[in-house]
């Protein structure tokens, strides 16, 4: 590892929810239960590595006529030992090595969201707490990118956070629907997870009915 690598996230939070995920995934096997519906931890690894390592096959989760080459590309990776490819995940890619921001930039989300996939899936979990300074940074990634995270919400949504009452618009609008809880459980829900702890809605019945119903998945 280079030592400009290891300057620039050795203690991001990209970084230690990456390990962790690995560490979780090890620990429990390839056939654990994530909140993926029809994924276990095998194919949740398999996503990851796609993801970030075969960019031409990844095209797949945004583009549905590319959805079978992602699939193949899936199905390699799940020819291989389950071992091995939580090791190669544990890592960056070595793009990614040579650019920190990059990789904090766009994994932050997707470790954290991921792990707690993987931990979530399971029926003993229960919510953990990260740091102050993890908490902030994911509440300043989610509101620089509002509009985009929020690019799915059927009403006008404003999330609160419950530890500082601080706010961010996701959708606007005339009278949203506010939905306050921890921050994790927040950029959880706009990824569409189930198993969420201590939200609360508060709006227009109607819409707040409607945002609960939708199908957020990301």
């Amino acid at each position: 590892m280079g030592a400009s690598y290891a300057r620039g996230v050795t203690d991001s939070l990209a970084l230690r929810e990456r390990r962790a995920l690995c560490d979780l995934a090890q620990l429990l096997g390839p056939d654990a239960p994530t909140l993926c519906e029809g994924w276990d931890a095998q194919d949740l690894v398999a996503h990851l590595l796609v993801r970030e390592r075969d960019p031409i096959s990844s095209l797949g989760n945004v583009v549905p006529q590319l959805a079978g080459l992602t699939e193949k590309a899936m199905a390699r990776r799940r020819a291989q030992p389950f071992e091995v490819e939580v090791e190669t995940l544990r890592s960056p890619s070595p793009p990614l090595r040579l650019v920190p921001p990059v990789d904090r930039l766009i994994n932050t989300f997707e470790m954290v969201v991921h792990h707690e996939d993987l931990r979530r899936g399971q029926q003993d979990w229960t919510p953990r707490s990260l740091a102050p300074a993890d908490v902030d940074l994911l509440w300043s990634q989610l509101s620089r990118g509002a509009s985009f995270f929020g690019r799915s919400l059927p009403v006008p949504t404003v999330l609160r956070r419950a530890d500082t009452g601080a706010t961010a618009t996701v959708r606007k609008g005339a009278d949203p629907v506010t939905v306050t809880g921890e921050v994790v459980e927040l950029v959880l829900f706009l990824y569409g997870r189930s198993a969420l702890h201590d939200l609360s809605f508060d709006g227009p019945a109607d819409r707040v009915a409607e945002l609960r119903a939708a199908d957020l998945g990301v």
